[in-house]
């Protein structure tokens, strides 16, 4: 019996065979038009949890299949921030990264990353239509990479602390009594991130309208300057710039940790191990990733990086990475008989609220004030006292 990749790369030739004769794509740089036989293994920048072989959990394992299917082995470095993901791409190496919204058109603008061929990617039309044009990984009708998952960063607190879930920021960013009668200083933590300027501007947006914050990513000096000012006030208040998701749970299970913006994933870890953790999205809203698979401009192993991607279109892949990671798939059908997601998984971990959520973005635009001042204020701050 011929395995499901044999057919596959079939397909793949004769889809080639298809876009050779209609002349391929124009532009300057140009898609990869075929593939062939795997190159033994692929390298990935991924954030953390993002790919399982069942080391954590046996349950949890959407490589080790792949591997005995394709004969690529999958080789995963883990990054923390977008910076670094982006750093590492520029060093080269590596085939493929799971780029955030702040990383990925960076990457694009540089020319770190190649076009993709979709015709080689059978699954992505499966895609939820609200990513499959999305601006963070298509540029001028050009596709940069598949989409992976997306959700928010939530507000992750003590349930020892918060008897009832905080209804606002506000609880990181001023200084308060919290419900157990203690200071929040020294409590609470930020995320160790230029793009965390976005978290300021968006609770400025709704706390103080009248500095006209329509886009916590597109901001005039003005909001920039607000924003930047806010963060500074909440120096005093911050045990730790997180950016390693075990040392974040740590800090929260032994170091009195309180509140502070995270991910689902380090939520989901905490209460599967029985501690008293939960997230809420307060009232101010929250922003979010829209992650993308992307594939290095110079990627040494390229069969095996498109065998990943349309690997990581599966149902079942998609649903089990929701499910581990707290996101949302980026394919529907994985929102129901996933045994770990469950047909409620989708909708508790966001599915309904893509329009609520400012998804990571690089400033960008006339009168904005560009990612390289964020990065020098943000350094700033943290080096404040």
């Amino acid at each position: 019996m011929k395995s499901k990749w044999f057919v596959f790369l079939s397909v793949l030739a004769l889809a080639s065979l298809v876009l050779t004769a209609c002349g391929g794509a124009g532009g300057a740089a140009q898609p990869m038009k075929s593939l062939g036989k795997g190159e033994g293994e692929v390298d990935i920048i991924a954030w953390a949890g993002y790919i399982e072989r069942g080391e954590s959990d046996p349950a949890y394992d959407w490589v080790t299949a792949f591997e005995a299917e394709t004969g690529c082995k999958v080789n995963v470095k883990v990054a923390a921030t977008s910076d670094e993901m982006v750093q590492l791409m520029l060093g080269g190496g590596f085939d493929l990264v799971t780029a955030s919204g702040d990383a990925s058109n960076r990457l694009i603008a540089g020319g770190t990353v190649q076009p993709i061929n979709l015709d080689l990617i059978p699954s992505y039309k499966n895609v939820d239509e609200r990513l499959q044009n999305a601006p963070w990984h298509t540029v001028d009708g050009v596709h940069y990479g598949t989409p992976y998952q997306w959700g928010p960063n939530v507000l992750m607190y003590s349930t020892d602390v918060f008897p009832e879930a905080p209804t606002t920021w506000g609880v990181v960013f001023k200084e308060q009594d919290l419900p157990d009668g203690k200071s929040n200083k020294g409590r609470v933590q930020a995320y160790d991130g230029p793009i965390y300027i976005a978290d300021a501007a968006l609770y400025l947006k709704y706390n103080n309208p009248e500095l006209g914050i329509t886009d916590p990513y597109l901001l005039n000096q003005k909001q920039f300057d607000a924003a930047v000012a806010l963060l500074t006030d909440q120096r005093k208040l911050v045990n730790r710039y997180w950016h390693d998701v075990a040392v974040q749970m740590d800090d929260f299970t032994n170091e009195g940790t309180a509140a502070s913006s995270s991910w689902p994933y380090q939520v989901n870890l905490l209460q599967f191990d029985s501690k008293p953790i939960a997230s809420t999205i307060p009232q101010e809203g929250a922003t979010g990733w829209a992650d993308t698979t992307m594939m290095h401009a110079k990627a040494p192993h390229p069969n095996c990086a498109y065998m990943w991607m349309e690997h990581s279109l599966d149902p079942k892949v998609q649903g089990d990475v929701a499910a581990w990671f707290g996101s949302v798939p980026s394919v529907p059908a994985a929102c129901t008989g996933n045994e770990l997601l469950t047909d409620a998984g989708c909708a508790t971990n966001g599915f309904n609220d893509f329009d609520k959520i400012y998804f990571w973005k690089t400033p960008t635009g006339t009168d904005v004030v560009p990612y390289s001042k964020w990065v020098e204020a943000y350094n700033t701050i943290k080096g404040s006292q």
